[in-house]
């Protein structure tokens, strides 16, 4: 059996981790640290929202453009499904997996809160992704909606922000 230097070798194994693709950064660690900002996250929501609106609009006014300028309606479409897929990160990373803790299912009220929650962020999932499949701006409202069902519901009907 041949041997190689132990530069090459080490060569080889840095060039093989740099052709490795990089994973993206989720919404929040996972990790049990107990730095949340949920209001923060409300915010970030809502302006991913707000995007896919001006995303959709955008496209929408782009494709009666004489010519048609397919450069930027591919960015635009970009720019839309980025964003949807953030709200769906958010959703899944953030308050589902770790402030939307399971009830005792022995508790009533409490059992009812959480199945409302939970229906709320799967609709938001469901419209995120229909928002990516679409222009239709009837997905952005139904989103828009939710969020604030699921804000009053999160934080009670007296919070404001």
């Amino acid at each position: 059996m041949k041997s190689y230097p132990k530069a090459i070798l080490s060569a080889l194994a840095l060039l093989s981790l740099a052709m490795m693709p990089l994973q993206p950064a989720l919404s929040h660690c996972q990790v049990p640290c107990g730095i949340y900002d949920d209001q923060m996250r409300f915010d970030m929501v809502s302006e991913h929202i707000a995007t896919i609106e001006k995303s959709m609009n955008s496209i929408l006014a782009l494709e009666q453009e004489t010519p048609v300028n397919y450069n930027q309606i591919v960015r635009w479409v970009n720019n839309r499904d980025y964003h949807a897929d953030q709200i769906a990160d958010v959703v899944s990373y953030y308050f589902l997996a770790q402030r939307i803790k399971p009830a005792d299912k022995k508790n009533a009220v409490a059992l009812l809160d959480y199945k409302n929650k939970l229906m709320i962020l799967h609709e938001m999932l469901v419209y995120a992704m229909k928002a990516k499949q679409t222009t239709d701006l009837a997905n952005v409202e139904k989103l828009r909606s939710l969020w604030k069902e699921f804000h009053e519901l999160y934080f009670g009907p007296e919070h404001e922000h």
